[in-house]
């Protein structure tokens, strides 16, 4: 019991370190304002469109050509949050955590303002560039903030802090549900100054993050810089020994040194990443092609379908059942484990998808199914944030070793930034072509990937890499493969602890000193 006692005081939080924390999760709160705040302002913008297509060319838009601006609009931020994401690695490495974080809001403070002077330049063209540069500068936050929160953090609430950035995000929608009031910014007048509301948050962090030290592990690993991450523990730690933490990060140097780094085209051709690689792009797909986003970008049009009189009130129901029911996750995700809750999460959308397309099939003829289309909603929020939400990262980190985990995590952020993007730009007009029966092609999906999931996803909670490698190694299709080489590891050899370059640094992994 000694060594513990010993180690408290090198774990505790330190106001110092929830100062650090909040400053990188303004980032998190960023990525979820600008996935929500499109939502409210829908009827604003399509006649925003009509009125620049008159004044152009005589005559405005045709229905359907308005709908396809319009979901060009919404969907270009996926596009921007791919190539945000594969930045990542190289901007981290050449500039830091901290730096890469103050340049990522120059983007920001460039696309809020180019959407905030759209009206006043009779541009929709603004709109869609602000939300491809503020696309990019969401894909930046979705590795940039887990990365950093787990890197200052101690290995003893790491798990925790990193699941800050998933409730950042879910804040961030709901405050854009909020400010999208008609009585707030949501009106005629005010709606491009909610698209450029994002700026403050940009400059906030920005005067926020001098005052913050860069990642212990970035100045130890990648610069060499003993003397200065030594100095930023201490700060960080609130204690004058940090030994312990600076032989760990040496321990991780040496590990990462050793361990063969894998291409993307590895990954997909060794049969040893094979399984591992489709599983994880699986699961990136489940979170997108539930229709989620149907619901966050769109959900302010499906309750006026569904007849409801004030449909954005509604729709801040629904992000506060996206708040309440991700800390709810939180605490479940390791009691009840991974692959559980993903399962639970996807068997609840697909009943409350069944539900939305009775409600809003027959609303017409009984007003009352207005009710259960918001219960539907509401329960499809929930459920999403129970499994599909946080989950599919969680389990991709924890598939593959230190080696393949860097391109395994490329591959499946930009098979979910992809997926979006699709949503995005083609729920509207599939919205127009199956009318309330839309939803049905999102349950037949999440069935399809519920039993996917029963059949091939490993359980990873409290597990070795060693122990999820011999899951995939106990059915070889030609000849059994060591354990660790499944893994990605060189045999007989301890799996390195997270790399100070990874994107989603978002729970405490397993290690195999436990």
């Amino acid at each position: 019991m000694q060594p513990l006692e010993d180690n408290k005081p090198k774990k505790k939080v330190t106001p110092y370190l929830l100062y650090c924390v909040a400053t990188a999760v303004i980032g998190s709160l960023q990525f979820g304002y600008n996935t929500g705040v499109i939502n409210a302002p829908e009827q604003k913008l399509r006649d925003f469109f009509q009125n620049v297509s008159m004044e152009r060319y005589g005559e405005p838009f045709t229905p359907g050509a308005n709908t396809m601006v319009w979901s060009f609009a919404v969907a270009i931020f996926s596009v921007g949050g791919m190539a945000g994401s594969f930045s990542v690695g190289t901007m981290v490495n050449t500039f830091g955590r901290r730096k890469s974080m103050m340049l990522a809001n120059i983007l920001a403070v460039v696309g809020g303002s180019l959407m905030g002077l759209s009206s006043l330049s009779h541009s929709f063209e603004l709109v869609i560039i602000g939300r491809l540069i503020i696309g990019v500068f969401c894909g930046m936050c979705t590795g940039l903030t887990p990365m950093y929160v787990g890197e200052i953090s101690p290995t003893a609430v790491r798990g925790a802090f990193g699941t800050l950035h998933q409730l950042g995000v879910v804040i961030g929608i709901l405050v854009a549900q909020i400010f999208g009031l008609e009585s707030l910014l949501g009106s005629d007048y005010l709606w491009p100054l909610l698209l450029a509301l994002t700026i403050l948050p940009a400059i906030l962090q920005t005067i926020m993050l001098p005052f913050c030290p860069e990642s212990p592990r970035y100045l130890l690993i990648v610069l060499n810089q003993e003397e200065e991450a030594r100095k930023a523990l201490e700060r960080l730690r609130g204690v004058e020994d940090v030994s312990d933490d600076i032989q760990e990060m040496k321990e991780e140097g040496i590990k990462m040194a050793l361990e063969k780094k894998v291409t993307v085209l590895e990954l997909f051709r060794s049969p040893n990443y094979r399984q591992p690689i489709i599983i994880a792009i699986i699961l990136q797909l489940s979170q997108q092609l539930s229709g989620i986003n149907a619901v966050f970008y769109y959900s302010t049009g499906i309750f006026k379908t569904a007849g409801v009189t004030q449909p954005i009130y509604a729709t801040i129901g629904a992000g506060v059942v996206n708040t309440v029911f991700t800390v709810v996750s939180l605490f479940l995700v390791e009691r009840a484990g991974r692959r559980t809750l993903h399962l639970i999460g996807l068997a609840g959308m697909a009943v409350s998808a069944l539900l939305m397309t009775i409600s809003l099939s027959l609303v017409k003829i009984n007003e009352s199914l207005s009710y259960l289309a918001i219960v539907a909603v509401f329960g499809f929020v929930a459920s999403f944030e129970m499994g599909p939400g946080p989950i599919p990262w969680f389990i991709v980190a924890e598939l593959f070793s230190q080696g393949p985990r860097p391109a395994a995590m490329a591959v499946a952020g930009c098979s979910n930034w992809t997926a979006n993007f699709l949503v995005g730009l083609g729920f509207p007009k599939l919205e127009e072509l199956c009318g309330p029966y839309v939803f049905l092609i999102f349950m037949i999906l999440l069935i399809l990937f519920f039993i996917f999931t029963y059949l091939r996803v490993p359980e990873t909670k409290g597990r070795t890499f060693d122990d999820i490698a011999q899951g995939f190694a106990a059915k070889p299709t030609h000849s059994p493969v060591p354990n660790a080489v499944v893994a990605g590891l060189p045999e007989n050899k301890e799996p390195a602890p997270l790399s100070p370059t990874e994107k989603v640094p978002m729970v405490d992994l397993p290690s195999e000193r436990q």
